[in-house]
């Protein structure tokens, strides 16, 4: 039974770590646009690796020089799903294993088998992102779904985890976390509302924005979600006001997050169980409002803006992990 417990932790752990990893790696993906790279789905033109299809890519190079197709983007974007199947086939023994050995292991399939659809309905976003030409809202939903997919395996994760026994008031602040992980997820729908929409430097200055606590700002044109990327849904360029609309509110709702969050952790460091995701919460809320700044006094460079989505990445497994832990899951094995 120790040999079959430690086989499927390990490819719990794996499968977790590949997770953050892709994540991380999606972020690249859309920052250098590369999402466009081959533009059909599931191959490069048909053809399983870019190398198949040199010839339709060149051709994409000579008729449009600066386009969405070059090589590098081609390669950025199938590794990406080349990733994303072996994370699949991942989750699909984590369910074989769970399901088969669910006795041995102490614990239901039903988690396994969410996460398993999870990266399933994953899989199709990130299909229709391709087919929907980086529609926005379509784009927004397929970098929540990777965040969800964290969560769950953050969850599959954390309770095969050792962890010192938990104060005894520590589920009253269950509903707390709950909704502090609720508010994450809304900033991060923000977050990807501003990159899908490349708003991220429609204010150049801080704290204010163009110079004023409350700019000139377009919200119906900003947060319209059915219409294509750079539109509105009149067909019309979406303008300065709607990006403005639509950074100025991530970037303001972050305060109510970090605050709600550094105030939940910091209360929550006093408890042994809790102290080390609490801890860790803290620090990358401090990453992320550093990483933040740089993001609009240097211009958006790459790495730091990968980084901002890696910060969030981070603070979903953190949050989720003091979740589980709170939640008193009958399956967790606490150190005694």
């Amino acid at each position: 039974m120790d040999r079959i417990r430690n086989r499927y932790r390990k490819l719990v752990f794996a499968t977790w770590f590949l997770t953050l990893d892709l994540i991380m790696f999606g972020a690249f993906v859309r920052l250098t646009d590369s999402g466009l790279g081959c533009p059909d789905w599931p191959g490069c033109y048909g053809k399983i690796t870019p190398i198949g299809a040199s010839g339709h890519i060149e051709q994409a190079l000579q008729e449009m020089p600066y386009g969405a197709v070059s090589f590098s983007k081609a390669w950025i974007e199938m590794i990406h799903r080349y990733v994303g199947s072996i994370l699949g086939m991942m989750i699909i023994g984590i369910v074989y294993f769970a399901w088969r050995y669910r006795r041995e292991l102490g614990h239901s399939p039903r988690l396994a088998i969410a996460t398993l659809v999870a990266v399933c309905v994953q899989g199709a976003f990130g299909a229709w992102t391709v087919t929907h030409q980086l529609m926005p809202i379509v784009v927004t939903a397929h970098l929540l779904g990777g965040m969800l997919l964290l969560a769950l395996m953050t969850w599959l994760a954390a309770r095969e985890k050792l962890h010192p026994p938990l104060l005894p008031d520590a589920r009253r602040r269950l509903g707390w976390t709950a909704a502090g992980v609720a508010l994450l997820f809304m900033q991060i729908a923000l977050g990807g509302w501003v990159s899908t929409n490349y708003a991220a430097l429609a204010c150049m200055d801080f704290p204010l924005c163009h110079g004023e606590l409350a700019p000139e700002m377009d919200f119906q044109g900003g947060f319209s979600l059915l219409r294509g990327l750079g539109v509105l849904p009149s067909g019309e360029m979406i303008s300065q006001h709607a990006l403005t609309a639509i950074h100025w509110v991530h970037r303001n709702f972050a305060f109510v997050v970090f605050a709600y969050l550094g105030v939940l952790a910091w209360k929550m460091r006093a408890d042994p169980g809790l102290r080390g995701p609490a801890q860790l919460v803290l620090a990358l809320l401090l990453a992320q409002l550093l990483t933040g700044l740089t993001t609009i006094f240097f211009q958006w460079p790459l790495l730091i803006a990968v980084l901002h989505n890696g910060g969030a990445a981070g603070l979903v497994l953190a949050s989720v992990t003091l979740l589980v832990r709170l939640s008193n899951d009958d399956n967790a094995r606490i150190v005694p």
